[in-house]
């Protein structure tokens, strides 16, 4: 017969923190409990519930023992008393109680549903109505170059986002389908130092600029603040680690 339905509403009884104790350290005796989580699982069994109610648990689990005990989920051993005791409390307090008496069994509230691309036609207009102010920002590309167009004093070329999407965060939105091109404006002094790099077809642009959108075009325009290349970033690297060496 069990102590109450898991239907019933619980009133959480006022014990003091001392009865609290020494009822615990009174259950866990009877138990033959002393490991750490053992304690504190029936410490907030005798906080949630009373003593009276824990110690009624008590005597349940030491009828169901000796009436043959019962055995782990697996079914390959008995369960101890004490694990007996705390699968009766398990199985017959009522939700709220089990999720305070052992917490991490709560279940997690389920996920909100995924923001799909086409949502930002009704969100983004209300953003506008009151946008903020950056003070700094800037994007990186890197790839392979396309052609290449000198005009005065800028280089132009153009880097295309690649099929593949990286790994990104859950719950943004898919990426969209359609690639986004970047159009990329380097001053004739940056590009100098990295025309002869990018001609090796293993090597690859790295730009740091400011992008601005290009309504007409469509495009995103980048103007670039830093230029270099994978492999002269690498051939930097070395060059440090190898005066730091010789100085030391």
């Amino acid at each position: 017969m069990g102590v109450m339905s898991d239907q019933e509403t619980t009133t959480k009884p006022a014990v003091s923190k001392a009865e609290v104790r020494r009822v615990t350290e009174e259950i866990a005796g009877q138990l033959g409990e002393t490991e750490r989580p053992a304690l504190a699982h029936i410490r907030r069994i005798v906080k949630r519930l009373g003593p009276a109610r824990a110690e009624a648990f008590v005597q349940e689990a030491r009828q169901v023992e000796a009436g043959g005990g019962l055995l782990v989920r697996d079914g390959s051993r008995r369960r101890t008393v004490g694990g007996v005791f705390f699968r009766l409390v398990r199985d017959q307090v009522s939700e709220a109680d089990r999720h305070a008496i052992w917490p991490y069994m709560a279940p997690k509230p389920p996920p909100p549903p995924p923001m799909e691309w086409a949502e930002r036609l009704e969100i983004v207009p209300e953003l506008l109505q009151e946008t903020g102010r950056g003070t700094t920002v800037k994007i990186t590309l890197i790839g392979r170059p396309g052609r290449i167009v000198e005009k005065g004093e800028v280089v132009l070329t153009s880097i295309k986002q690649g099929d593949k999407t990286p790994s990104l965060p859950r719950g943004l939105p898919p990426v969209p389908a359609e690639p986004t091109v970047y159009i990329v404006y380097i001053a004739r002094k940056q590009w100098q130092k990295v025309a002869k790099a990018i001609k090796n077809p293993e090597d690859v642009l790295i730009v740091e600029g400011l992008p601005v959108l290009d309504k007409r075009l469509g495009t995103v325009a980048v103007f670039a603040q830093g230029v270099t290349t994978k492999l002269l970033q690498a051939a930097k690297r070395e060059a440090q680690r190898a005066k730091a060496a010789q100085a030391a």
